[in-house]
């Protein structure tokens, strides 16, 4: 790295200038996927270290929640992941970058949003007259409720066609009236936020300027470097807000060789060369390292779509690819599925002989963790490597 001080933050002029391979390695190290592993702070450290973790209702190896801290910590247990985020008041679900667990001591942060939902026209979603405060008055009197338990999530059509009583406890979750305190069967079970969150969090105090200056700086933290786009695509901000907080935010500019874009990084990124163990494991498509295609591509020169809502006949890597992580690089991709207690490799895309052993690897132990014990290879893109990779997953 080197130290040109040619500029203020105030003046965006970067005071750093990385390698494109340095950038990669401080993004690693920011996503908790270069280094040791955080095993004392186990499932609720990698939620505050990454700020929020996805939530999406396919599941193939495992939801996506749980995959996340598998990836870093290993083979954390599955009810320990669900008790992590939920018991003790420890997380609450919100809009971030999309459904996510967040850490409960950012409820205030995210009170500019709140006040944004309060504020806008809800179209297609009318309500009959008291809808509303009836179910805020249920869940006052009975305590934590699914939608079904309130009267019912669906009307009885296709699934967005959501009852008014799904519709009112939805919209007063985004006001914050409402908190989800749990998944039960991957329902949500909402409580008052006023018995949820605790007294000392429970306000929208803070101004948007400030709501927006914290989760930058958190975006910066969590992503070690990034664009204008990829700190606004972290919690889902526009473009023109992280514009107006970004010299105030606390990131510092830096310069990556060969991004076309302006770059900030975290200071404490980049205080020290990262350095540690890689770790190879399987990664969600939802994960936070790669759920920005753009910067995904930016930074590992690895194309990835989610093809989940593809058309069988126009997939090209299968239904949920995961991409393969080894020795800080993406070296290819698996479409798993579960045959009992077999892992089964529906297709598995490899970029290079190299990527044999560490998909092996990988393979074996998302399988010993989600209670397989064998693995079965169906495809593989080159024909030439099926067979030393069934040799190296047995």
């Amino acid at each position: 790295m080197t130290n040109p001080a040619t500029g203020s933050i105030a003046d965006q002029k970067p005071e750093v200038s990385l390698s494109a391979d340095e950038a990669r390695r401080i993004a690693l190290r920011a996503q908790g996927l270069l280094g040791a592993p955080d095993r004392r702070g186990g499932v609720r450290g990698v939620l505050r270290h990454l700020g929020a973790v996805q939530l999406d209702t396919i599941s193939v190896l495992a939801r996506s929640h749980e995959l996340i801290p598998y990836a870093r910590l290993g083979a954390v247990g599955r009810t320990a992941v669900e008790s992590a985020y939920w018991s003790d008041t420890h997380a609450f679900e919100y809009w971030s970058h999309a459904a996510c667990v967040l850490p409960i001591e950012e409820w205030p942060h995210f009170a500019f949003r709140r006040r944004a939902y309060r504020a806008r026209p809800h179209w297609h979603h009318e309500l009959p007259p008291g809808a509303y405060e009836k179910v805020v008055a249920q869940l006052r009197a009975e305590g934590p409720l699914t939608a079904t338990e309130l009267g019912g999530a669906k009307n009885g059509g296709l699934w967005w066609d959501w009852s008014a009583t799904k519709v009112a406890v939805e919209r007063a979750l985004t006001y914050g009236e409402v908190v989800c305190v749990e998944r039960r069967g991957w329902k949500r079970v909402y409580d008052l936020a006023e018995r949820a969150v605790p007294e000392a969090l429970l306000h929208d105090d803070l101004d948007d300027a400030e709501c927006l200056r914290r989760l930058v700086r958190l975006a910066g933290q969590s992503l070690g470097v990034g664009t204008r786009a990829d700190l606004a695509d972290y919690h889902r901000l526009k473009g023109e807000q992280v514009s107006a907080v970004i010299a105030d935010s606390g990131l510092v500019p830096v310069k990556v060789a060969g991004w076309d874009k302006a770059a900030w990084a975290d200071p404490e990124a980049l205080a020290t060369t990262p350095r540690g163990r890689h770790r190879t494991t399987l990664l969600s498509p939802f994960d936070s390292l790669i759920w920005d295609r753009a910067r995904t591509e930016r930074i590992f020169g690895f194309s990835h779509r989610l093809e989940a809502y593809v058309p069988r006949p126009k997939r090209v890597y299968g239904y949920f690819a995961m991409p393969l992580l080894s020795g800080g690089r993406l070296l290819g991709r698996v479409d798993p599925a579960r045959e009992g207690t077999t892992l089964v490799a529906r297709q598995v895309s490899l970029d290079t002989p190299k990527a044999v052993a560490p998909m092996a690897e990988a393979l074996r132990e998302a399988a010993g963790w989600v209670g397989c014990d064998a693995v079965r290879i169906e495809r593989v893109n080159r024909p030439e490597l099926a067979a030393p990779l069934a040799a190296a997953v047995r």
